[in-house]
């Protein structure tokens, strides 16, 4: 079994087709990368490409990639709905098959070094490769933005990078890490009032005592609420049970569910569990699918 690692770099440009594909092609230009996957939304103005390969094939091609978005993409006039610190804003290193979480943290240490001192990128540690308790959190990571950091990094040494130099370019700062599968995953809401959203997102997120593995945000895209999450652990918070919290509290407001959508991929696992929550199939087993006995 060939060791595979998923890597879903975030970058802070949704807009302007070329320069995505431009980073796109940066890492397309390695042979023994697979693009599976690019999501961009003007909103949120940020991309979001998936991609797999061997763990010695990452950091090369993500390194390339960083060099392509920084020399495009200038914080000091980028705009969107999305919190940002940097033109390649998060790279997280996922661990699929023959492949332990300490590879993925060693992939992301070496990878935020090469930034930091290659390109004079500050880089900081989250998830499983953080350094330090405070910055396991991807959002206590990105608190003030880009705009914020930039100020405080210059004053307070508890925003000194992991590498690189303690001031920021236009290119902004660079979140590298280590994590377990995650779910982009937005609902949006049949009213425009993005208040409603933001209170949605409260009860359901775990930093304001909601599910344990949820992060939202109330968002206004394209004239909806949208309450946009990442769902840091399926096995434990199940999408299924998400959804109808949103729900629930959304009929409080006299809303409901108009639509809801994946950014990226998402486990076949996650999708099995909510087919046999709503279909109350009590005896169910994936050998049950056709597709999964035919890959036996």
């Amino acid at each position: 079994m060939q060791p595979l690692v998923e890597c879903v770099p975030n970058f802070s440009e949704g807009r302007r087709q070329d320069v995505i594909q431009a980073i796109a092609n940066a890492l397309r230009a390695h042979a023994a990368v697979r693009v599976l996957d690019i999501e961009s939304d003007a909103d949120h103005n940020r991309s979001v490409i998936t991609l797999v390969a061997p763990p010695d094939a990452l950091v090369p091609a993500m390194f390339d990639a960083i060099k392509t978005a920084a020399a495009l993409i200038d914080l000091d006039h980028q705009r969107g709905e999305h919190p940002r610190i940097g033109a390649t804003d998060v790279v997280p290193f996922v661990p699929l098959q023959g492949v332990e979480m300490d590879r993925c943290v060693a992939l992301a240490r070496e990878l935020g070094w090469r930034v930091g001192n290659e390109l004079s990128i500050p880089v900081y540690l989250y998830e499983a490769a953080a350094t330090r308790p405070d910055r396991v959190n991807l959002a206590d990571v990105r608190r003030g933005q880009y705009e914020g950091l930039k100020a405080e990094i210059l004053t307070n040494p508890e925003r000194v990078p992991d590498f690189g130099p303690a001031c920021l370019g236009p290119a902004g700062a660079t979140v590298i890490g280590a994590r377990p599968p995650l779910i982009a995953y937005n609902v949006y809401l049949t009213t425009a009032d993005v208040e409603i959203a933001r209170r949605i997102a409260r009860a359901v997120r775990n930093s304001d005592g909601g599910l344990r593995y949820v992060k939202a945000l109330g968002l206004l895209v394209d004239g909806r609420a949208q309450v946009s999450m990442n769902l840091t652990d399926y096995r434990k918070t199940p999408v299924f049970r998400v959804v109808e919290l949103i729900r629930r509290e959304a009929q409080r407001y006299g809303v409901g569910i108009e639509s809801s959508e994946l950014i990226g991929i998402i486990p076949q696992a996650a999708l099995l569990d909510a087919a046999q929550w709503y279909l109350q199939l009590d005896n169910f087993k994936p050998e049950m699918v056709l597709e999964n006995r035919l890959g036996e």
